[in-house]
């Protein structure tokens, strides 16, 4: 039941970024909490979003792969390796988001 949820939650992230990439809007999507009140200026809305869109992709798709443990015996110990996992997988995408994709489109 666990990794039923775990999955639909990282099929929402894959679903959000399937949509930023197809997206027709002349804005730029939010990736930090604040997004709705502080405006985003990129140089290209559509490559930025695109971006932002796979990433979203691969964090829900990584996210599902780190929930393969909650498959095993309840309070088995590999779910040091979600929990550890889930952890390093919000740096990373929090690095890549700052250091590549908004460096790349945001306007200077």
């Amino acid at each position: 039941m666990g990794f039923i949820i775990w999955v639909l939650f990282g099929m929402l992230f894959i679903m959000g970024g399937i949509y930023c990439i197809n997206s027709k809007k002349e804005v730029a999507f939010g990736f930090w909490a604040d997004a709705k009140t502080t405006p985003i200026e990129m140089k290209n809305i559509k490559a930025y979003n695109k971006a932002l869109g796979k990433l979203w992709c691969a964090y829900g798709f990584f996210f599902i792969l780190l929930g393969i443990p909650l498959l095993g015996e309840q309070n088995s110990p590999l779910i040091i390796i979600t929990s550890i996992g889930v952890i390093l997988e919000l740096i990373i995408v929090m690095a890549v988001y700052t250091i590549k994709i908004e460096g790349k489109y945001r306007k200077k």
